[in-house]
């Protein structure tokens, strides 16, 4: 009788504990099983965003008041770099954990409607489907994944160019920027596999869908790559609210005194910029409201950087790693720099805004001034979603988990040299690799030695004075050490620069 009696209670209580989770389901109230799921992770990637863009930097401009809240609440990297600062190459170190030469991917893609450079599907045509990405681990794990926006590893609409297709990177779920630009008002964007006008601004549209995934997969672990448009130029036109506080702006210019600058041009670029960095935020917002609203931001850490720098003035330049003089005189074409351009591996293009928000294991206010680079992404969000990294031997990682650095572990051992990039063929040919220490970076052109670059970084942090010629044993002896050391980097990731050029560790011994 009483085993009868405890089948019964234990076929009651199975049943009422089914028709709970039933109950859950239906009316999207959470279960405890939920409650002890993974972290979700939403990664938000802006492009062309500057480390000064957001007010949380101290930059008297900019107003971004839901980045400055996540960043508050959360930890700050003062010194986070990008590998290359252009769009196309630093998506290859982000998504990879690999440098981009790694890739055979140098600079930007060129789309097939670029307006002025040439399309040419043999080359720099795509990140190489062989490839292990960080959103393949996630995805191997049981994360849903999806990629909002842009991604320019590859344009998939060219015959035979399908498996450059973020859905064969990783990707449950695309929808976006078919290249690497769009109108920033009714663009045309895949949705579902196909080519649509949508009305209205990128920046708005791009968040719906956004939103749309995450409401579609919450009961799920999933990841979001929110990869915005904004603020890549052309930046406007944007939406009268975001422009309203920036119409009117004087800005203050980081550089005002730069020889021949055009600051009435400076200034208004500058409202433009960040008008367009607004309305990101703004649609930030959006995001995180719904997580909010959801009952999902207590378990979804939130992972924000940009894919590289900008510059406004700065070192009388704008724009990134290809950046053009904002003078009111520019130098005249030459044999590899087209006229107005300015090749540059400046922190101002390397350096981007960087925070991660993740409430109950982020202690709010946390400042981190090691030196982190987007390599460090993939090894940290595959860490965070409990995944395995890859076999070494099926995919190198370059990069290091920074956890420990947001959970507020010290880490005395931490090595804050960096190591950069660029072999710039757009638009002009510069061959440029870099040694920052928090103390030096030099910086070397291997087609033009006439255009090495030596900063005395801790005490010129804006790289005003380039000392490569001086002729001091301390200079002399920086320059030696900090040459072997880009020769050993580029030894270590199999550069492709060495089986083009005659470089040895002698090399500046013998040309100056």
């Amino acid at each position: 009788m009483k085993e009868e009696i405890y089948i019964t209670n234990s076929l009651t209580y199975s049943f009422l504990f089914f028709l709970l989770l039933l109950l859950c389901n239906v009316f999207g109230i959470k279960s405890l099983a939920q409650d002890n799921k993974k972290p979700d992770i939403l990664f938000v990637l802006t492009d062309d965003q500057a480390p000064w863009a957001f007010s949380a930097s101290g930059d008297p401009n900019a107003i971004t008041p839901n980045m400055d809240k996540l960043a508050k609440n959360g930890a700050v990297f003062r010194n986070a770099f990008t590998t290359t600062p252009v769009c196309s190459p630093s998506r290859v170190s982000i998504m990879t954990g690999c440098y981009a030469s790694e890739y055979g991917i140098y600079d930007f893609i060129v789309s097939p409607t670029h307006s002025s450079l040439t399309y040419d599907s043999t080359y720099n045509a795509g990140l190489d489907p062989e490839s292990v990405t960080f959103a393949e681990v996630l995805q191997k794990a049981g994360y849903k994944t999806g990629l909002v926006g842009k991604w320019h590893l590859g344009d998939w609409t060219t015959e035979g160019d399908k498996k450059y297709h973020p859905t064969n990177h990783g990707f449950d779920y695309f929808m976006g920027l078919v290249g690497g630009g769009v109108s920033t008002v009714d663009p045309e964007l895949e949705v579902e596999g196909e080519l649509r006008k949508i009305e209205g601004l990128t920046t708005d549209i791009l968040a719906d869908y956004a939103i749309k995934f995450i409401k579609d997969n919450s009961a799920d672990n999933f990841l979001l790559c929110l990869n915005t448009r904004a603020p890549h130029a052309r930046w406007l036109p944007v939406s009268e609210s975001d422009w309203a506080p920036f119409e009117n702006m004087d800005p203050i210019l980081p550089n005002p005194g730069y020889p021949d600058l055009d600051i009435e041009k400076t200034k208004r670029l500058t409202r433009e910029y960040l008008a367009s960095t607004r309305g990101m935020d703004r649609n930030l917002g959006r995001v995180i409201d719904v997580l909010e609203e959801l009952g999902l931001l207590k378990n979804t850490i939130i992972i924000f950087f940009s894919d590289n720098g900008y510059s406004m003035g700065h070192n009388g330049i704008e724009h990134k790693g290809n950046g053009k003089w904002i003078t009111k005189t520019k130098p005249d074409h030459t044999e590899n720099i087209k006229k107005g351009y300015r090749p540059n591996l400046y922190d101002n293009s390397l350096k981007v805004p960087a925070f991660v928000y993740w409430e109950g294991v982020v202690k709010p206010g946390t400042v981190i001034d090691n030196t982190v680079s987007v390599l460090d992404l993939y090894p940290t969000i595959v860490e965070i979603a409990g995944a395995e990294l890859p076999d070494p031997k099926q995919h190198i990682i370059r990069g290091r988990s920074f956890l420990p650095l947001i959970k507020g572990t010290k880490m005395d051992n931490w090595n804050n040299d960096f190591y950069s990039e660029y072999s710039m063929i757009n638009y002009a040919t510069a061959f440029l690799r870099s040694y920052r220490t928090p103390e030096w970076k030099l910086v070397r052109d291997f087609m033009d030695p006439s255009r090495d670059e030596l900063y005395h970084i801790a005490l010129d942090p804006e790289e005003n004075i380039n000392l490569i010629n001086y002729s001091s044993d301390e200079i002399k002896g920086v320059v030696d050490s900090l040459h072997q050391k880009i020769l050993e980097q580029m030894e270590k990731i199999n550069d492709p620069l060495l089986n083009e050029i005659n470089v040895d560790r002698e090399y500046y011994k013998k040309s100056r």
